[in-house]
């Protein structure tokens, strides 16, 4: 039995490898690590090999795994391989090497992917599967393949028109949505110049992050019309499924190019271009791709404004989130104005709003971890989501729904976490049978029209007299009261 000692420790900032085995790919990672200029030292048991490698100036020694006194004489290694093509040597090199200095981070090669559990119950740090990572890198390859064919296809029918592309963004278009209609407005400008482009919505431009996302860009957004509708020869859809949905088209209109991240619309087959993805936590990162895959450096309003399309999309990286978007928004990222997207994410609020959220805070009342707000009349109802973004981040509070009034209607915006509650389908059935209510899981919206109020004229004072019957239906779809019918 060999005598035990604890290792020298080395000098500072140096770092080794050890490559145990050195068949095809241990002699890959020797090649890598040469020229990254890593030092390192690589054996073998096969004499033969060993003389090969030691002819391309590789420091080898021809020894056997197994050799536990001879691996011991060879000293410490930041980095140790085991990638010999027999399991059970390097299963027995890990646990040697992991008893013997457990400080070195250990990569071993798996035979077939059940023997990975084994590898990393001995004690190895990470374990590489070659066929695996040949199967990932060919389907990334056939993905590559793909999005370069369908970003070529899209260029290639935008080649084709003339006359005018209206690009429909939503009702109330969000940064995602705003920087996919910059971004399609950008491709068809370079694939057909003489191609006419108008950007339209058809509700507001709320929250000032949006605003300013709009006026720093100098977007030139337009009311959507149906005389305008008729000016334009073709009709594209960006971050929505389909005509009407969450968009001001009619229902029936011909829709010619269709990009989105959301689940699948029932698409009609004359769709000239339909491009759907709901793994994506963005559209923009869709919209990005076709940029990547077409070769097109970005100029610094559209990469900004792509880049924070995918942020706001994941709120902040933390949503839906798919690889794809984080490799997208490092991509923009290097062609980005920081200090333009500075701007637009912290951008001066109107007093009209600071008032809204310090009543909303002021108002606050909270019932079982669910908070209730009432900031009286408002002009801008974009300050009510924001107000119950803000009050959802109060300690012990897992719902806040905010409710105001306009010269139009009772306006309520909630927000929730809590995964029990199904806020969307709560405001539906609460609200939908009076006015226009729903949502998500975590945000929803109702809107009661004040024409079924008509005989009272002070917004305040109307709000105060329907508002409680309305809540207290709303307790009970929640269940913070009894049902009375029951």
């Amino acid at each position: 039995m060999y005598h035990m000692q604890i290792p020298r420790p080395q000098e500072v900032g140096e770092f080794s490898c050890l490559v145990c085995g050195c068949g095809s790919v241990g002699f890959l990672i020797l090649e890598r690590l040469r020229r990254e200029n890593i030092s390192c030292t690589c054996l073998d048991s096969d004499p033969s090999r060993v003389k090969e490698l030691r002819a391309q100036n590789y420091e080898t020694f021809c020894i056997d795994i197994l050799n536990e006194e001879k691996l011991y004489e060879l000293g410490f290694f930041n980095v140790v391989f085991f990638v010999t093509d027999n399991h059970e040597a390097n299963l027995a090199g890990v646990s040697w090497t992991r008893e013997a200095f457990p400080s070195a981070h250990i990569i071993a090669r798996a035979s077939d992917p059940i023997n990975k559990a084994d590898l990393i119950e001995a004690g190895a740090d990470s374990v590489i599967y070659p066929q695996e990572i040949i199967a990932n890198a060919a389907y990334a390859s056939l993905e590559q393949l793909w999005c370069h064919g369908n970003s070529s296809k899209l260029m290639h029918i935008l080649e084709q028109w003339s006359g005018t592309l209206g690009i429909v963004l939503h009702t109330n278009p969000d940064p995602d949505c705003i920087s996919c209609g910059l971004a399609l407005a950008t491709l068809a400008e370079i694939a057909n110049p003489d191609l006419t482009v108008r950007l339209l919505y058809d509700g507001t431009i709320g929250y000032q992050e949006n605003k300013a996302l709009v006026n720093l860009l100098d977007l030139k957004l337009e009311r959507l019309k149906a005389h305008i509708l008729t000016q334009c020869s073709y009709i594209a859809l960006v971050d929505s499924g389909g005509p009407g949905i969450n968009n001001g088209l009619p229902r029936d209109t011909h829709v010619d190019i269709i990009i989105d991240h959301h689940n699948e619309q029932n698409i009609t087959p004359s769709v000239t271009f339909v491009d759907i993805r709901p793994k994506y936590g963005a559209c923009a990162s869709i919209l990005t791709e076709y940029i990547k895959a077409l070769n097109i450096t970005p100029n610094s309003e559209l990469a900004t404004a792509l880049l924070y399309g995918i942020r706001t999309d994941t709120k902040d990286f933390h949503r839906n989130l798919s690889p794809n978007d984080l490799m997208n928004a490092a991509f923009l990222l290097q062609y980005a104005d920081a200090d333009l997207l500075e701007k637009i994410i912290f951008p001066q609020y109107s007093y009209e709003t600071m008032d809204i959220l310090g009543q909303a805070i002021i108002n606050r009342k909270t019932k079982s971890g669910y908070l209730f707000s009432n900031v009286g009349y408002v002009r801008n109802r974009d300050a009510l989501p924001q107000a119950a973004d803000l009050l959802l981040s109060l300690e012990g509070i897992t719902t806040a729904i905010v409710y105001g009034i306009t010269d139009e209607a009772i306006i309520m915006s909630g927000r929730n976490r809590d995964v029990r509650l199904n806020l969307g389908t709560v405001m539906s059935e609460t609200f939908g049978g009076i006015g226009d209510a729903g949502g998500h899981v975590t945000m929803a919206a109702a809107s009661i029209p004040l024409s079924i109020f008509t005989l009272v004229r002070d917004k305040e004072l109307l709000l105060d007299l329907v508002i409680e019957p309305l809540l207290q239906n709303l307790y009970r779809v929640i269940g913070l009261i009894e049902d009375s019918t029951e």
